[in-house]
């Protein structure tokens, strides 16, 4: 099972609270739970507004504690029977809430509510937290998670056996020889392409198949097909999700070099910035090309897997530019055991 969808599926523990998804659903969470008490207490807009001021003196520097607080103690409340690392959070809360309460009347002398209150919201709203994470954990459980990655992995592999075939075909009666050896080189692809995708797999290797899809299709679009990598700034020891690359490198060429008579230039640029990686894919662009469907598919395909594999911490967006179209990807920068 790959690292990445263990830190999001359910394994009878607790959320990984070290997770960018996790840390906003907790400030989100908290923020409404603060809004719905301030809605409750006041009779109207304007005192439900003050009320609201009043809770979120707490509620904010409580949030931000917690988060911190929880990040760094994540790991080992992973190791707990969930019962007690569920009784720990909670315990963790109220002794924060506690200290947070006398150091604000203190330090900001503002008038507070009773502590009991604060208490029991924080509890509540603690519980209902851990029930939350709790459901969608079981929601995202690995044979779920592992189910939904092979579907979606299954619809790309029909594109790719087509547009393979095509480029194998156009040189059958042309070059016999050369022919052959796109066919064993397209035996390859799907080796690759029908092995267990559910794990993270070297970035080097997604770039190898890259690079066996794009010398099959320039034998079929010849000149006209141009490649620039840009990979200076690219770690060798990165882990990505399988086939994050090459689908979309199907869509440029369908895209952006078939509808076209001179030649076009695909560019594309992976570089490691910090923690994360990230990647942009560039094309020519006609926004008459036509065929924008199967495009806007492929890329809600890759949205999906990426949201499986790293949550929140990874984002997939595009920019169509009057001649160009780009796709830029981040995600986070996961190496490979060893490096």
């Amino acid at each position: 099972m790959a690292r990445s969808i263990n830190q999001n599926a359910y394994s009878g523990a607790l959320p990984n609270f070290r997770n960018l998804g996790i840390m906003l659903r907790i400030l989100l969470a908290g923020n409404a739970a603060a809004a719905a008490a301030a809605l409750i207490k006041g009779p109207d807009l304007l005192a439900a507004w003050r009320e609201f001021v009043e809770i979120a003196a707490l509620v904010e520097p409580l949030l931000v504690l917690s988060l911190l607080v929880l990040a760094m103690l994540s790991g080992a409340l992973r190791l707990l029977p969930y019962w007690l690392a569920a009784t720990a959070v909670v315990a963790l809360e109220l002794v924060l809430t506690t200290v947070l309460y006398f150091q604000g009347r203190t330090l900001l002398g503002y008038t507070a509510a009773p502590p009991g209150h604060y208490l029991l919201l924080v509890a509540l709203a603690t519980a209902a937290l851990l029930s939350y994470f709790a459901l969608r954990g079981r929601a995202l459980s690995p044979a779920l998670t592992e189910a939904r990655l092979q579907a979606l992995q299954a619809r790309i592999r029909p594109h790719f056996l087509f547009n393979s075939i095509n480029a194998v075909l156009s040189l059958i009666r042309q070059d016999p020889r050369r022919a052959e050896h796109a066919l064993e080189d397209m035996a390859e692809l799907f080796r690759v392409l029908m092995a267990d995708n559910r794990e993270l797999t070297p970035l080097t290797r997604e770039l190898d198949l890259c690079r066996q899809y794009l010398s099959l299709e320039q034998l079929r679009l010849g000149e006209r097909l141009k490649v620039e990598w840009q990979l200076d700034a690219m770690p060798s020891d990165a882990l990505v999700p399988p086939l994050v690359l090459q689908p979309l490198l199907e869509n440029a060429v369908y895209h952006g070099i078939e509808p076209r008579i001179e030649p076009g230039t695909i560019i594309i640029n992976i570089a490691a910035v910090g923690d994360e990686l990230r990647a942009a894919l560039r094309n020519p662009y006609r926004p008459d090309g036509g065929h924008h469907s199967g495009n806007r598919m492929a890329l809600a395909n890759i949205r999906e897997r990426l949201a499986l594999h790293f949550d929140a911490e990874a984002s997939l967006s595009t920019r169509a530019g009057a001649d160009t179209y780009e796709v830029r990807i981040v995600m986070p920068y996961v190496k490979a055991s060893g490096s």
